[in-house]
């Protein structure tokens, strides 16, 4: 005789009843729409309104429920705090774990936690990773009016560039170059974001500056085409479909391990604007958030709104980039101490 359990599995009609016979919740027996119908999702946002990556979610969230199962409105909800640590720590430990709780963070929280980062209560790769709007490349732009013209141009003669703080990596960055390529930044500290240090090369008081492309082309899109700017590096695993013949710093690597700890440094450019959901959630969910992810990334909707809202698109599958995730996770510990002497560096 067949026992309740097995009934239960291969019956659809009776489940609520024989759910509760064999001790299981009536709602395991929902299909992924019938869960999401009329539900309320919250996007959990760890950054503070405005800005570029509060953009990349709320168009998310503005999108993302006309393709999930069951239409789900999405509401976004702000929680800076401690680089994205609030808030990937509440998904992580608070949030309800059904799939109604999805987030966009700071890509550096894998790495963060390979870094043993202070105040970190997650594990990344315990995370559902649902799909990727775009990558973050970080570029090395010099202005126009300076002689130099390359890479190896850094290598002859001290270059000014400017940033905020020295765990930035608009600071630590240049100094990456410095110590392993031989470059000669002279880093000037103090500028209170790009915006500032942006406007303090458009003087004329540095020469360059490190910043995220996609804020390049959406503050100064004149620059871009006027050549006022020259980018010499990207801080990237590939090179930005705009920027073809522009090496990555993985390029300049002269030695595995160079190269090793170049990948892990610019991991989170890679990572980028990325949604993701809590832990143990039901596979069925994880698998109809992944698929509408897909789906409103080739919606003429979404990519007509992105364009308006100067967001970049490069998506990348939620299984594509939860390998990822588990990549960062398996960072040797020789090159993860490697990376943390270049942030501590002055």
């Amino acid at each position: 005789m067949r026992s309740i359990g097995a009934i239960v599995r291969r019956t659809t009609t009776l489940c609520p009843a024989l759910a509760f016979l064999a001790g299981a919740a009536p709602a395991a027996c929902q299909t992924a729409e019938q869960f999401y119908a009329g539900k309320t999702l919250d996007m959990i946002i760890g950054f503070p309104a405005g800005g570029f990556n509060d953009t990349n979610a709320r168009l998310a969230a503005r999108h993302l429920g006309n393709h999930i199962p069951g239409k789900p409105k999405i509401i976004a909800r702000n929680m800076p705090g401690g680089g994205s640590l609030v808030a990937a720590n509440h998904i992580y430990t608070v949030a309800r774990r059904d799939g109604t709780v999805l987030g966009l963070l700071s890509p550096t929280i894998p790495m963060d936690e390979k870094l043993g980062t202070a105040g970190i209560k997650f594990e990344s790769a315990r995370f559902n990773w649902i799909g990727r709007i775009g990558a973050a490349v970080n570029v090395a732009m010099i202005w126009h009016a300076s002689p130099i013209m390359t890479v190896d141009d850094l290598k002859t003669r001290e270059t000014t560039t400017g940033a905020t703080g020295a765990g930035s990596v608009v600071a630590v960055y240049p100094n990456v170059l410095n110590h392993m390529f031989g470059t000669k930044f002279k880093i000037v500290m103090g500028y209170a974001g790009s915006a500032e240090a942006m406007l303090a090369m458009e003087r004329g008081e540095v020469e360059a500056h490190t910043a995220s492309w996609e804020a390049v082309n959406a503050m100064h899109p004149s620059w871009v085409k006027d050549g006022k700017i020259r980018v010499v590096v990207q801080f990237a695993l590939a090179r930005h479909r705009q920027l073809p013949h522009v090496p990555t710093a993985v390029d300049l690597a002269r030695t595995p391990d160079d190269a090793a700890t170049m990948k892990a440094m610019v991991a989170s450019g890679d990572i980028g604007k990325s949604i993701m959901a809590g832990p143990e959630l039901p596979t069925d969910r994880v698998e109809a958030l992944r698929r509408a992810f897909d789906d409103m990334c080739k919606d003429p909707a979404f990519l007509a709104d992105a364009q308006k809202s100067g967001v970049d698109i490069s998506p990348m599958k939620g299984e594509e980039l939860q390998k990822f995730i588990e990549d960062v996770g398996a960072i040797s510990p020789a090159i993860v101490a490697r990376v943390k002497g270049f942030y501590a560096m002055k």
